[in-house]
């Protein structure tokens, strides 16, 4: 359906007072960079209207600035049921916020839903990946791990990274960073233990929040000495 004509029901919608059906819940919208600078992306969610076969279309759209007058431009979505979009082409280090506007149109009626950020102020990566250990006879546990694929350019926009590891049965991680390699010696390990590894990413002037951590990796082997 065309964007033009779902914007017309839902303005249809909205502004009918006979439709005899309780409204359904507001969307709940969230957007992270975790692609910055190339894209942010934005999600939603939203329970399907009472007593509808039928799904809920949406329509997002964004502008830069929250005045009313600003120039709205479509928030890319797979398709007018999905519950995602991307707001390509990021402008970078503005204080101008974004504002992004989601209504959902749905046989009940409609409701829109609105969220503000500033792109620097959301980035947060997806975690590390390639996670993997390896015993160095003498010198520790060698931690090595890659920047997530997500994120277009680690030589540019770096990443820092934190360890948390535990000896297999310990109550608690102990944590090292930040650290700005993509690999890191544990000395502070004892010889003949196994250990779980995790890192997270975060990104290296501060900005946002860090990654959830990645998946653990686990010595192949025990530790010599």
């Amino acid at each position: 359906m065309a964007p033009r004509l779902l914007l017309a029901l839902a303005l249809w919608a909205g502004c009918s007072p006979c439709s005899g059906r309780e409204a359904p819940t507001q969307s709940r919208v969230w957007c992270w960079a975790f692609r910055y600078p190339m894209a942010v992306d934005c999600f939603w969610t939203l329970p399907p209207a009472a007593n509808s076969t039928r799904p809920t279309a949406f329509i997002a759209t964004y502008r830069l600035g929250v005045a009313a007058h600003g120039e709205s431009q479509p928030c890319l979505q797979p398709t007018p049921e999905a519950t995602s979009c991307t707001i390509p082409d990021v402008q970078m280090f503005s204080m101008v916020p974004y504002m992004l506007n989601v209504t959902a149109v749905h046989p009940g009626g409609s409701s829109s839903s609105f969220v503000t950020f500033v792109p620097e102020h959301i980035i947060k990566p997806d975690p590390p990946e390639g996670v993997h250990l390896r015993p160095v006879h003498g010198q520790g546990l060698r931690v090595q791990w890659e920047p997530p694929r997500s994120w277009p350019f680690p030589e540019i926009f770096s990443l820092k990274y934190w360890i948390r590891y535990k000896r297999h049965g310990a109550a608690r991680f102990r944590q090292v960073g930040p650290i700005e390699a993509t690999s890191f010696t544990l000395r502070a390990v004892k010889p003949h233990a196994r250990y779980c590894v995790q890192v997270a990413a975060r990104d290296l002037t501060d900005y946002g929040q860090s990654s959830h951590w990645s998946l653990p990796a686990t010595a192949s082997g025990p530790l010599g000495q």
